[in-house]
């Protein structure tokens, strides 16, 4: 079982430039892959969120691309030694027509127009393809496993709380047996303190009475739990993404729980009823952040 959150990094480089990568994962209910390359290798954000979505099946990853010139530096300094000479012949040439001196220095060829030039180093996508997805495969790498590591610790919260609530379904199973009878007997004192002229021993009133204690029976209730828990316990062991059905299954839970309480309508059941919601309200958030 693997959660959500989670960081991973990864880089690789070539002979001029290295490529690095960060992932980070949070919840969200659907796949949400967010990926901020550079310019230069805009081109590869389908592949490279591709390559996330086939190893993540839900939450939002965000990730950042960052490219660096392993120089140091992406600019180069170009100088025009054509141009250069140009300059210095025509300072020659000045200086013999006028009579003048003329003289030229090295900080005046500076600042001549279009001698020196920075020229910058363009990525080029293809080349820097293979060391992108290499850093991308390391970083989700990195994520996943600290996704799974967080899983198991997910995991073994969720069964604990898993078995706090077959606690408290475990005494309503020993209640359930006398709610009927209760029910029963409480609806047959009923009729006779109310001083009806009713024959209380005739058959179709005990039949009423029957079928309306038998309305209490939680029988059926308490045997979809039990194949709920084997189903969550299950999926809890499973390695494939098991956060929606989990969630359904809390869902479920919630229902079968709603259901014993509104029929048994015994005190004792009520409480033990709240205890469990209670752990179920915790296991549902935890089940937020499951892949």
């Amino acid at each position: 079982m693997r959660s959500m959150t989670g960081f991973g990094r990864g880089e690789a480089a070539t002979t001029e430039w290295k490529v690095e990568v960060e992932l980070s994962g949070v919840n969200r209910k659907q796949l949400d892959v967010a990926i901020s390359l550079p310019s230069t290798l805009a081109e590869l954000e389908g592949e490279a969120k591709r390559l996330i979505s086939d190893a993540i099946s839900r939450g939002r990853v965000g990730g950042k691309v960052t490219l660096s010139h392993t120089g140091g530096t992406s600019s180069h300094l170009i100088f025009d030694e054509g141009l250069a000479q140009q300059y210095i012949a025509a300072a020659k040439t000045l200086s013999e027509n006028s009579g003048i001196e003329t003289r030229l220095t090295a900080a005046d060829l500076f600042r001549a127009p279009g001698l020196f030039k920075i020229e910058e180093s363009n990525a080029d996508a293809e080349d820097l393809r293979e060391p992108l997805l290499s850093a991308l495969s390391e970083a989700i790498a990195q994520l996943t496993s600290m996704q799974d590591s967080e899983g198991e610790h997910l995991r073994a919260d969720l069964l604990s709380r898993l078995d706090a609530i077959m606690a408290q379904v475990a005494v309503i199973r020993e209640i359930a047996p006398r709610v009927p009878e209760a029910h029963r007997q409480h609806l047959h004192k009923r009729l006779q303190e109310a001083g009806l002229d009713l024959d209380l021993n005739d058959d179709r009133i005990l039949r009423e009475i029957g079928i309306y204690a038998e309305r209490s029976d939680i029988t059926e209730e308490l045997t979809r739990l039990d194949s709920h828990v084997v189903q969550f316990r299950s999926y809890l062991e499973s390695n494939e993404p098991v956060g929606r059905p989990l969630d359904f299954l809390c869902q479920e839970f919630n229902r079968e729980l709603n259901t014993i309480g509104s029929k048994a309508n015994d005190a004792d059941i009520a409480q033990r009823i709240v205890n469990a919601k209670t752990e179920l309200e915790k296991i549902r958030e935890q089940v937020q952040n499951v892949q």
